[in-house]
C-alpha cells in the first residue's frame, strides 16, 4: 500500500535514487525536463545501530543522532543493523525471480482474489492521491488465518489473513516471511532506542505490538516511465504507521521532501536501510517526531527499479496513546490534513489507506463497507 496523498508535482522537483547492480543515476530528471535538478547540499544522516551495544559514549552518540534525525528531516540511513548480505541476497533473488515469472503466474496471485489486500498488483492499478502509480508489486503480511469481522467488529479485521504464493516459486514464501521476522526485530530495537533518545520509556509501546502486530512487506518493481510520460512511480505520501525500513537498489528515484517543498535525492548507501517515521509516531508525539513526504520518480525509459519497503506497525486493534516524554511541551503539533484524518486506533488508518489505494479490490470485496 502506498499510504496516501499528494501526486507528484509538475514542477519544483529533483531526481533521486532506491537492489541491483547499476550505478546511482540522476537520469530520472533527464527524462522529465519539467523537473528542476539541483545538486543537493544536504544528505540523510547515516546512523549506526550497533552503537546501542557499545560504551556509554557510543549510546549517547546514537541517541543524539537519532533525536536530531527524527525531529528534523524524519529520514535517515541505518547501518549496523545485523542483517547480512546473504540474507539480503536470498530475498532480492526471490523477488527478481517473481517478477521474471510469466504474467499468467503473477496474475494467478492477483490481489483482486484477496479480501485481505494480499497478492500481486498489476502496473498502474494502485493509486496515490487519486493518481496512478507506475509500478507493480506483491503485498505480503504475517501469515495468519482470515479474520472475517463479526457483528459489531470493525472492518479493518479484513486486513488480517493469508498471503498468496506463486506455485512456481516456493522459495519466495520462506524468503519473504523470514525477512518480515528479521526486520521486525531490527525495527523493534530501533524503536526502543528512538524512544530512549527523546527521554521516553523504551517499552512504552510494547503492548501495542504484543500478539500479532501488523507487519507488512512489499516487493516492488518500477518498470520505467509510463507510456504517457508521467513521472509518478509512486506519488508523494507519508506512511501511516510507526517505522518503515526500505531496502534500495542503485537505480535513481527515491526523493524526500525538504522543509522548503523541494525534494532531496536519496542515493543508496551499501548495506543500509533508508528509515522513515510514520504518521502515528508524529501524532503520538504531537509533532515532536516527524513523518515526511516522500515519493519515487520513475526510472528512464524501460529501465527497471526494485525496492523492498517493510512497515513496522502495531496490532490492528492497538489504541496509540500519546507518548509521555520530557520534551513534550516543545512539540510543535502534528500536521493536520482534512483529506487524511488520522485515528488513534491503528486499524482504522490502515483500512482507510488500503481501501483508497486499491479501489478495484475494495469494489470487488468491500463495496458496502468502504
Amino acid at each position: 500500500m502506498t499510504q496516501q496523498h499528494t501526486p507528484i508535482s509538475e514542477t519544483g522537483s529533483d531526481s533521486g535514487s532506491d537492489i541491483g547492480t547499476d550505478a546511482p543515476t540522476d537520469a530520472s530528471t533527464a527524462a522529465h525536463p519539467d523537473a528542476l535538478s539541483t545538486a543537493p547540499t544536504d544528505a540523510l544522516p547515516v546512523i549506526d545501530l550497533s552503537l546501542a551495544t557499545g560504551s556509554p559514549e557510543d549510546r549517547r552518540r546514537l541517541h543524539d543522532e537519532l533525536r536530531d534525525a527524527a525531529t528534523g528531516v524524519g529520514f535517515f540511513q541505518l547501518v549496523g543493523h545485523g542483517v547480512t548480505p546473504e540474507e539480503t541476497a536470498a530475498l532480492t533473488g526471490a523477488m527478481r525471480a517473481f517478477f521474471a515469472l510469466p504474467e499468467a503466474d503473477r496474475l494467478a496471485v492477483s490481489n483482486l482474489n484477496s479480501p485481505h489486500y494480499r497478492g500481486y498488483t498489476r502496473t498502474g492499478d494502485e493509486r496515490t492521491g487519486g493518481s496512478q502509480d507506475w509500478r507493480d508489486q506483491l503485498d505480503i503480511g504475517a501469515e495468519l488465518p482470515p479474520h472475517v469481522p463479526g457483528t459489531g467488529e470493525p472492518p479493518y479485521w479484513w486486513l488480517e489473513g493469508p498471503n498468496q504464493w506463486p506455485e512456481a516459486l516456493p522459495e519466495l514464501r520462506a524468503a519473504a516471511l523470514g525477512w518480515i521476522d528479521r526486520l521486525g526485530d531490527v525495527a523493534r530495537r530501533l524503536l526502543h532506542e528512538l524512544l530512549t533518545a527523546i527521554g521516553a520509556r523504551p517499552d512504552f509501546y510494547d503492548q501495542a505490538f504484543a500478539g500479532h502486530p501488523h507487519l507488512r512487506l512489499k516487493l516492488v518493481r518500477y518498470p520505467g516511465t509510463a507510456p504517457n510520460g508521467a513521472g509518478q512511480g509512486v506519488g508523494a505520501h507519508k506512511d501511516y504507521g510507526f517505522i518503515t525500513l526500505l531496502l534500495q537498489d542503485t537505480v535513481g528515484g527515491l526523493q524526500v521532501e525538504r522543509q522548503d517543498g523541494t525534494f532531496l535525492d536519496i542515493p543508496p548507501v551499501e548495506g543500509a536501510f533508508v528509515v522513515n517515521l510514520g504518521e502515528l509516531l508524529e501524532v503520538a508525539t504531537d509533532g515532536y517526531l516527524k513523518a515526511t513526504n516522500h515519493r519515487v520518480v520513475s526510472p528512464v525509459g524501460a529501465r527497471e527499479r526494485f525496492s523492498v519497503p517493510f512497515f513496522y506497525n502495531p496490532r490492528l486493534d492497538a489504541h496509540i496513546a500519546p507518548l509521555d516524554f520530557p520534551l513534550a511541551h516543545h512539540a510543535p503539533g502534528a500536521t493536520e490534513d482534512p483529506d487524511n484524518p488520522l485515528f488513534a486506533d491503528f486499524g482504522l488508518n490502515e483500512w482507510k489507506g488500503y481501501t483508497r489505494a486499491h479501489p478495484e479490490v475494495t469494489r470487488r470485496h468491500h463495496a458496502a463497507l468502504a
